[in-house]
């Protein structure tokens, strides 16, 4: 039997295992359908491509017991020190398990087989990166986001207010500031960041992709008139998150279909921080919820949300909501903070 055989054998079951892990991290870490399937179409072609090629003689080629290479190990293969380290090395696996098939099924006079390979090749390159930036990108779902905005911060100086709502336990802030030149934006915007990174603490930048780049903030909020979704994503690359403002369910599939990460629904409930003549309420909330589309898609309700009636939205299935008078009047904003999040809690486990 030819010596490639056991080559290509070896190499095989090492790629379809890479690939599984890859297939496993999108489906139950990611919770992406799509890149999930994609891993597992490419797990399958490479069982298909072979089922013709020696498969018997392959098999019989193999010798685990009499091969050197079992004894041989690194230190660093016994250490996965995170997620991203597990994906990463398991997507080189599959790269070069998929080269060395290539190459050797020229060897075997296959060309047009190994071209194939190739391809699958180049497609696991997109693959990892794919799953890289999801598994580096920071959550989608937030649970509760303070909109600063340091008009509205009554009784502290405003980068008091999100230290304290971040001890109160927000996990995003927004920063909303329409009248600021552009470089007393950045500035403000970097100070935000650098106090929100060291608690794990997102930051969206209203209306300024290239603010929130600049200041490497998590991502960016655009309202409906602002830039379109795809070029603030060239703007701010894939790491990012972009979060649009929509109104109607038809705007949140809208959002969702040009790539946005997260949508904001309201207004919901009267707000004194920014009148509104047309409320969804917590039925409208729910018509979102309804959608197929949108039921599952990251979001956060904003508008007139308190403590006392923030259980209705998490009954119309509400897993993430947007305040800002709420906390940023507040003479105790971390209480505040934590009311919120506690009524969210408490919401869920009563539903």
């Amino acid at each position: 039997m030819p010596p490639t055989d056991r080559i290509i054998d070896a190499n095989a079951n090492r790629a379809r295992e890479a690939a599984r892990l890859l297939e496993d991290l999108a489906r139950f870490v990611l919770d992406d359908a799509d890149l999930a399937k994609r891993t597992k179409r490419i797990r399958h072609q490479i069982t298909q491509e072979l089922a013709d090629v020696s498969p018997l003689d392959r098999i019989a080629s193999r010798d685990t017991p009499g091969d050197v290479g079992t004894v041989i190990s690194l230190d660093s293969e016994s250490r996965r020190s995170s997620l991203v380290d597990l994906a990463s090395s398991a997507a080189s696996r599959l790269a070069e398990a998929l080269r060395v098939i290539e190459e050797c099924l020229k060897h075997c006079s296959t060309p047009e087989r190994s071209v194939r390979f190739e391809r699958l090749r180049y497609e696991t390159y997109e693959l990892e990166r794919l799953v890289l930036l999801g598994l580096t990108r920071p959550p989608t779902q937030p649970t509760l986001c303070v909109l600063i905005t340091e008009s509205l911060c009554e009784h502290f100086h405003w980068l008091e207010v999100a230290r304290l709502a971040i001890e109160g336990g927000v996990d995003a802030i927004q920063l909303r500031e329409k009248d600021l030149t552009d470089r007393d934006l950045f500035h403000r915007a970097c100070s935000l960041v650098e106090l929100a990174q060291r608690h794990g603490v997102t930051v969206f930048i209203n209306d300024r992709p290239d603010i929130a780049a600049g200041a490497d903030a998590g991502g960016v909020h655009l309202g409906q008139t602002d830039l379109p979704v795809a070029i603030a994503r060239k703007i701010l690359g894939e790491g990012r998150l972009i979060g649009v403002s929509t109104c109607s369910p038809e705007q949140g599939k809208a959002a969702a279909r040009a790539g946005a990460d997260l949508i904001g629904i309201g207004p919901i409930f009267p707000s004194r921080t920014k009148p509104k003549s047309s409320l969804l309420g917590p039925a409208g909330f729910k018509a979102y919820m309804d959608e197929p589309e949108l039921s599952a898609f990251p979001h956060l309700a904003i508008s007139g949300i308190t403590a006392e009636n923030v259980s209705e939205l998490v009954s119309a299935g509400c897993r993430g909501i947007a305040v800002s008078a709420a906390i940023c009047r507040s003479q105790d904003p971390a209480q505040a903070a934590a009311e919120l999040r506690n009524a969210m809690a408490a919401g869920n486990r009563s539903g």
